[in-house]
C-alpha cells in the first residue's frame, strides 16, 4: 500500500533530493514550507544554497502540471504542495499558537483525518529532523519518524580504524619471526580495512601481544614504521596515539580521518605531525589549518578589525596548540613566530571554495560541523602532493541541520575506509588531564 509522506522544512533544507527518497509513494509540502524556503534562499551558507536549489527544483515540476494537484515523479511517486489547514481550531486547542511547525503538523494531521474516512486508508507519516516537531506528532496521534536517507550509519557502528583480535601464541611468534602476517592466516570471518590496525592478543591469556597495520591493498599485516619517539616534543600517551602519528606522518596515506572525544589530542597531534613535515623534512610547502565558522551557543555577532583580526576568536584553539608547541613565554609570540615562519597559515574554511591546494599539510579541524556537500568541496580541493588531516568529535555537533550520523566527518570515514589512500583512528582516551577525562565521560 502507497504512503503519504509530509515534508518538514528541515528535511528539504539538509537534503534537497529528499523528495527522491520514497520510492513510489506520495509526498506532501505543506505551503508553509515554501515560506521557509523562501526565507532561506539569501543565505551564503549551505543552508542558503540547498533553499535554493530546492525552489529551483519545484519550480521545474511546474512544467509538468499543477503542484497543488500533484506532479507524477522520475520513481513513480507524486509531489504535491498542500494549501489545506482545516485543523487550525484543534491545533490551537492543544498548543495554543500557530506557529509554522504547527501549520505543518495541520496539514499532516487533515490527511490522518481525510484517509480515516476511507474504505482503505493509507499511513500518513510525517517527516522531521527536528525531535519536538515529532514528539507534537505523536500527541496528536500523527506517525512521525525522522530523515534516514542521509544517514551514514549510527555512530556505535562508525568505523573505528583498531580491532583487538583473540588468537593462538603462534600466531604472534610467527609475526615477530617473519615481521608480517598474510591476513587470510588470521581466518576471520570477514575483511579487514586498508590501514587499519590490529592488535593481537594471547587468548590463553598471557602478557603476549602484538601491533600491526594492514596493508594498503588489504592483504598483509605489518609492524608499524614509526619508533615511538617524540615529535616537536610530543609523544603518543597511549596506543591510539600511536596509531594516529603512524597515519599522520605516512606520506603514502594523502587522507587521514580522526574522530574522538574532546582532550584526546587530536588537534596537537595533527598539528605537531604538520610541523614536522614543513618544518624539519620539508615534505610540504605550507601547513594549512582551517575549521569551520560554527559557533557554540549564542553568537558573537559582527567582529572589529581586518579579516585576521575577525577570524582570532575562531581560530583561538588552534593558537593555544601552536602556542603550546612552540613553548612560548609571552602573549603575542606566536603571532612574531608565525610572521617569522611564513609557512603557517590559519584559515577559515568559508574562503576554500574554488581554490586548488598542491604541496600543502591541510589540517580541518572540528569536521564534523561540515555536511557531506562542505566536505566534499574541501576535499576535492586537494591537489597533488597535499596530505589532508580531517578530524573532529561527531558527538559535539553545533551545526542545526546535521547529527552524529549525517554529518560531513562521518561520510568521509565510511566512504573513505576500503581506499588505499586514506586511514581512520578513533581516539577513545583523554590526555589532556583527568577532570577533562571526567567532563568528557560524566557530563
Amino acid at each position: 500500500m502507497k504512503k503519504i509522506y509530509v515534508l518538514d522544512t528541515n528535511v528539504l533544507l539538509q537534503d534537497p533530493n529528499a523528495v527522491y527518497a520514497f520510492e513510489d509513494n506520495d509526498v506532501v509540502i505543506p505551503a508553509i514550507v515554501l515560506e521557509e524556503i523562501d526565507s532561506k534562499k539569501r543565505l551564503a551558507d549551505e543552508i542558503g544554497r540547498n533553499a535554493r536549489y530546492v525552489s529551483r527544483l519545484l519550480d521545474g515540476f511546474r512544467a509538468q502540471g499543477k503542484l497543488q494537484d500533484g506532479v507524477e515523479l522520475e520513481n513513480g511517486g507524486h509531489i504535491k504542495v498542500e494549501l489545506n489547514h482545516r485543523s487550525f481550531v484543534r491545533m490551537q486547542d492543544v498548543f495554543g499558537e500557530m506557529t509554522n511547525d504547527n501549520r505543518i503538523l495541520a496539514v499532516a494531521l487533515n490527511y490522518v483525518n481525510e484517509e480515516q474516512d476511507k474504505p482503505e486508508p493509507r499511513p500518513v507519516i510525517l517527516v522531521s529532523k527536528d525531535t519536538l516537531v515529532r514528539i507534537k506528532a505523536d500527541v496528536l496521534g500523527i506517525t512521525a519518524q525522522d530523515y534516514m536517507n542521509d544517514r551514514v550509519v549510527s555512530l556505535p557502528d562508525l568505523y573505528g580504524g583498531c580491532v583487538t583480535l583473540q588468537v593462538h601464541p603462534g600466531i604472534i611468534d610467527e609475526f615477530y619471526s617473519y615481521r608480517f602476517l598474510g591476513t587470510n592466516s588470521l581466518h576471520l570471518g570477514y575483511k579487514l580495512h586498508p590501514h587499519e590496525f590490529v592488535i593481537l592478543r594471547d587468548e590463553l591469556g598471557t602478557s603476549k601481544s602484538a601491533l600491526l597495520k594492514v596493508s594498503a591493498d588489504g592483504k598483509r599485516l605489518e609492524p608499524l614504521f614509526l619508533s615511538n619517539e617524540p615529535i616537536w616534543g610530543i609523544g603518543a600517551r597511549n596506543a591510539q596515539q600511536r596509531m594516529a602519528l603512524e597515519l599522520l606522518l605516512n606520506d603514502d596515506i594523502p587522507l587521514v580521518t580522526m574522530t574522538g572525544k574532546a582532550g584526546t589530542g587530536k588537534t596537537l597531534l595533527a598539528l605537531a605531525a604538520g610541523l614536522m613535515k614543513i618544518e624539519d623534512e620539508h615534505k610540504y610547502k605550507k601547513l594549512l589549518i582551517a575549521r569551520p565558522v560554527v559557533p557554540m551557543g549564542k553568537d558573537i555577532g559582527y567582529l572589529p578589525g581586518e579579516k585576521e583580526e575577525k577570524l582570532r576568536p575562531w581560530m583561538q584553539p588552534i593558537y593555544d596548540n601552536l602556542e603550546f608547541l612552540f613553548d612560548t613565554k609571552k602573549p603575542g609570540d606566536i603571532d612574531k613566530i608565525l610572521a617569522g615562519l611564513g609557512s603557517i597559515q590559519v584559515e577559515a574554511l568559508t574562503y576554500i571554495r574554488g581554490r586548488s591546494i598542491p604541496g600543502q599539510f591541510i589540517i580541518i579541524d572540528e569536521a564534523q560541523n561540515l555536511s557531506r556537500h562542505e566536505v566534499k568541496t574541501i576535499v576535492s580541493r586537494v591537489g597533488e602532493g597535499s596530505k589532508i588531516v580531517l578530524m573532529g568529535d561527531p558527538e559535539q555537533i553545533d551545526h542545526p541541520y546535521l547529527d552524529a550520523s549525517s554529518n560531513g566527518l562521518t561520510y568521509v570515514v565510511e566512504r573513505f575506509k576500503e581506499q588505499g589512500i586514506s586511514g581512520h583512528i578513533t581516539l577513545e582516551k583523554g590526555e589532556r588531564s583527568k577532570l577533562a577525562q571526567l567532563a568528557a565521560d560524566l557530563l
